[in-house]
C-alpha cells in the first residue's frame, strides 16, 4: 500500500506545479508573450492526450522478468525528473528560441509523465482481482498524489520569493521527489507485479470505438459535463496566481500561498459531495456544488482589488485590507469546495454510461473520456492565451514577481477577471442545464 500511495507521487506533484505555476513562469521570467504561452500548454496537452494510448499499447506488448508495467516506471523515472526540473529554466536566446525549446522539454515532460503514469494505473487491476484491495490501493494512490501535491505547493510558495532562480529550484526539488518517489515504488511493488496479471492484446479497432461511443447518449452527456467542468477549473488554475498578484493585488510573498488552502478545501469537498451523494443522489451533489462554485466566481469576477501593499505585516496592521484579504481567502475557499464536484460527479455518472452498453467494455470508455478531457483542456488553455493577447496582455521577463512586472491595460485586467469568474460560471451552467433529468439506472436501457 505505501509503495502503491507513491507510485503517484511524483506525477501528482508535477500535475498540481504545472497547473498553477507554468503559464505565470511562461510570461513572467520566460518572457514569453501570452499567445504563444497559451500554445504551449496547448501543445503540452495535446500531446499528452495523444501519448496515452500508444504508451497504453507499447507497454501492454512489453515482456520483462518484472512483467510490462515496472520497465516503463523505472525508465521514464529519471527523465520525469530531470524534464520536470529544466523545464522552470529560461534559456538564452530570443522568444522563439525559447519557444521552441519549452516545446521540445514539454514533450519529454508529458512522455514521461504518461510512462509512469499510465502503466502505474494498470497495476491496481492487475496485482489482485480482489475488490476490497483495489479499492484501497486507489484511495493509498489518491492520498499519496493529493499530499505530493501539498507538498509541491508548500515548496513552491517557500522558493519563489527568488524570482527566476526559485523556479529553477523549485524543479529540481521537485524533480528528484519525483525520480526517488517513482522508484521507490517501482522497488515495493516489483515483487507483487512479477506475479501479476498479464494484460489481453486484443484491441477494439478504433472505427467501432468511435461508433460505439456516438451511439451511446448517457456518455455523450457525462463527457460533456466533464470537459465544461474542467475546462472552467483549468481555466481558473492557470489564471490564478496572475489574478492574485496582478488584479488583485496581493504581497507575492502571500500570494504563492493562497493555492494550498484551495487545495485543501477541494479535498475536503471531496469527502463532503461523496457523502452527499450517497445520502441525496449525485445529481442534487452536482447542483449543490454548482451553484457554490458559480457564486463564489462570480464575487471572486467582482472583488474589488488590495491597495498595493507590498508586504504581509504591512498589509496586516491595515483592518480595512485584512477584511479584504480575508474575504478573498474565504470566496477562494468556497470555489475550491465546490468545484471539487468536477473530480468526483463525472466519474461516479461513468459507469451509468457503461452499463447503457450491453457489452460494458469499461476500459474503452474510460481511456476515451481521459482522452477528450485532455483535448478539452487543451483548447481552453490556448483560448486563455488568445484572450489575453487580444486584451493587450504585456509579459516580461525582467522581473522577479508578477506583480512589479508593469501595469497591465484594463482591457488586461477585466480579461482576466472575466476568466476567473463568468466564463468558467457560464461553462458550470451549462453543464447543470444539460444534466437535467438524468435518467436513473433503473431507465437506462432505454436510454441508447
Amino acid at each position: 500500500m505505501l509503495s502503491y500511495g507513491l507510485g503517484d507521487a511524483g506525477t501528482g506533484l508535477a500535475a498540481i506545479q504545472l497547473g498553477f505555476y507554468l503559464f505565470p513562469f511562461f510570461v513572467g521570467p520566460a518572457g514569453l508573450p501570452a499567445f504563444l504561452a497559451g500554445t504551449l500548454l496547448m501543445i503540452s496537452k495535446l500531446w499528452d492526450g495523444i501519448n496515452d494510448p500508444l504508451i497504453g499499447w507499447l507497454s501492454d506488448h512489453t515482456k520483462s522478468r518484472w512483467g510490462p508495467r515496472l520497465p516503463w516506471m523505472i525508465g521514464a523515472s529519471v527523465p520525469l525528473g530531470l524534464s520536470l526540473a529544466a523545464m522552470w529554466w529560461v534559456p538564452e536566446g530570443n522568444t522563439y528560441e525559447r519557444f521552441a525549446y519549452y516545446i521540445f522539454m514539454s514533450i519529454i515532460l508529458m512522455t514521461a509523465y504518461t510512462s509512469v503514469n499510465l502503466p502505474f494505473a494498470a497495476l491496481s487491476t492487475e496485482i489482485t482481482q480482489d475488490t476490497s484491495i483495489r479499492t484501497r490501493l486507489n484511495a493509498a494512490r489518491f492520498t499519496g498524489s493529493i499530499l505530493a501535491g501539498l507538498s509541491g505547493l508548500i515548496v513552491a510558495a517557500g522558493v519563489l520569493s527568488k524570482g527566476d532562480e526559485g523556479y529553477l529550484l523549485m524543479g529540481r526539488i521537485t524533480g528528484s521527489i519525483a525520480i526517488f518517489t517513482t522508484l521507490f515504488s517501482c522497488w515495493g511493488l516489483a515483487p507483487f507485479a512479477k506475479k501479476a496479471r498479464k494484460p489481453l492484446r486484443q484491441t477494439e479497432p478504433l472505427k467501432i470505438q468511435i461508433q460505439r461511443i456516438i451511439k451511446n447518449r448517457l456518455f455523450i452527456r457525462v463527457i460533456c459535463l466533464y470537459l465544461l467542468l474542467w475546462c472552467g477549473l483549468q481555466l481558473m488554475q492557470t489564471v490564478s496566481l496572475i489574478y492574485l498578484e496582478q488584479v488583485m493585488k496581493v504581497p507575492t510573498d502571500l500570494s504563492k500561498w493562497i493555492p494550498i488552502p484551495f487545495q485543501i478545501s477541494a479535498l475536503v469537498g471531496l469527502q463532503v459531495w461523496s457523502f452527499y451523494s450517497n445520502k441525496y443522489g449525485r445529481i442534487s451533489a452536482l447542483y449543490l456544488g454548482g451553484i457554490i462554485w458559480i457564486f463564489a466566481c462570480l464575487i471572486a469576477m467582482l472583488l474589488p482589488p488590495l491597495s498595493g501593499i507590498s508586504s504581509i505585516e504591512t498589509l496586516l496592521t491595515n483592518n480595512f485590507e485584512t477584511i479584504k484579504l480575508l474575504l478573498l481567502i474565504l470566496i477562494i475557499l468556497l470555489v475550491g469546495f465546490g468545484a471539487s464536484t468536477a473530480y468526483l460527479i463525472p466519474w461516479s455518472l461513468l459507469p451509468d454510461a457503461i452499463d447503457a452498453d450491453p457489452e460494458k467494455p469499461a476500459g474503452i470508455y474510460t481511456a476515451w473520456m481521459v482522452l477528450i478531457q485532455k483535448l478539452g483542456i487543451a483548447i481552453s488553455v490556448w483560448l486563455l492565451g488568445l484572450l489575453l493577447t487580444f486584451a493587450g496582455y504585456k509579459s516580461s521577463s525582467n522581473c522577479t514577481e508578477i506583480i512589479n512586472c508593469m501595469n497591465q491595460p484594463q482591457t488586461a485586467l477585466i480579461t482576466i477577471r472575466l476568466c476567473m469568474g463568468l466564463i468558467p460560471s457560464c461553462l458550470v451552467a451549462i453543464g447543470l442545464i444539460m444534466m437535467h433529468r438524468w435518467i436513473n439506472n433503473k431507465n437506462i436501457k432505454t436510454a441508447i
